[in-house]
This record gives structure tokens, sequence and C-alpha cells, in this order.
């Protein structure tokens, strides 16, 4: 079995503000990655020439010491009208951290995506794109995709994968 490298620093500070959907500090990214502001700093500088030096539909944008991962100016107009249901990016980015987990807890999620999922989970509950149910033992709720999700996004939902215990 072959070893996974590591991930590089800037492309976990990447995942981190893509995942974030807000902008964020280089002191709670830091603190997310366990390393020294100065080494986030040194990363985020790389990773901003990275982006500046290709041709992509992304940039990282800093302002106030908040750092953000963005559309390029003047992409928002295409990209609005392809976004399904009328639901805004970060909306999109809480839907899709969803879809990545398949189930998790609420709780779990707010911690991932800050306290702004609690909007997008009860858009996303009332366009029917998630399914949100009590645990059985504990105070969160569930998170599990709909249907509708599946059949919007063309994606056929995982019938392989055993189902997690609800109380877990």
């Amino acid at each position: 079995m072959s070893e996974v490298p590591e991930i590089s620093l800037p492309a976990r500070l990447e995942a981190i503000l893509y995942l974030k959907g807000k902008p964020t500090t280089s002191k709670e990214m830091a603190d997310l990655v366990k390393k020294d502001i100065a080494d986030v700093e040194q990363a985020l500088i790389a990773l901003m020439a990275g982006y500046a030096q290709r041709d992509t539909a992304l940039e990282i944008y800093e302002k106030n010491g908040l750092f953000s991962l963005q559309l390029r100016p003047g992409l928002s107009e295409l990209v609005q009208d392809l976004l399904p249901a009328d639901l805004s990016i970060a909306t999109l980015r809480t839907l899709a951290t969803i879809a990545l987990k398949k189930k998790l807890l609420q709780a779990d999620l707010v911690e991932i995506r800050g306290s702004g999922a609690y909007d997008h989970i009860k858009e996303l509950v009332e366009k029917n794109f998630i399914e949100r149910r009590r645990q059985k033992e504990g105070r969160s709720y569930w998170l599990t995709l709909s249907d509708k999700f599946h059949r919007t996004f063309s994606v056929l939902p995982d019938t392989t994968a055993p189902e997690k215990s609800e109380a877990a």
C-alpha cells in the first residue's frame, strides 16, 4: 500500500477558505491547521501568487486582514444563471459540504461553515434539498440529502455505504 503524501499548507488553507465560504483571518486559519501565523501568512502569499499566475475563475481576496476565496470580478453574472433553485454561492457551499459527508450533525456543519450555516440549513430544508432529523440521543440534528437533491444534481444516492448509527 502506498503512503499518501501530506497535503501542502497552501492547499489546506485553500480548502479552509473554500469550505468556510466567508472571510477568515490568518489567525483563525493558523488555529485550524495548528501552525504559526507567520507560516500561514507566507503560505497565503504563495497561494495568492499561484492564483494570480493561472487563468482561473477564482482568486484569493484579502481585505482588512480577512481572506476569502471568491470568483474573479466579472464572472458573478455568468454563474448566477447556472445556480439551481436560486441558491446563493454560500448556500451551495454548505450544500456541497453536506453532499461530501453524506450525513452529518448540524453542530459539525456549523463548526465547519460558521454560524451563517443555520440560515443555509433553513433555506435548504425549505427548498427540500436536505432533510433534518433530531438525534435519538443528543441535542443536534442529522442532516442528509433529499431525493430532490439527487434529482436536481443528477447524483445517485450511495446505496453501498452502510448507514451510520444515529446514536453516534
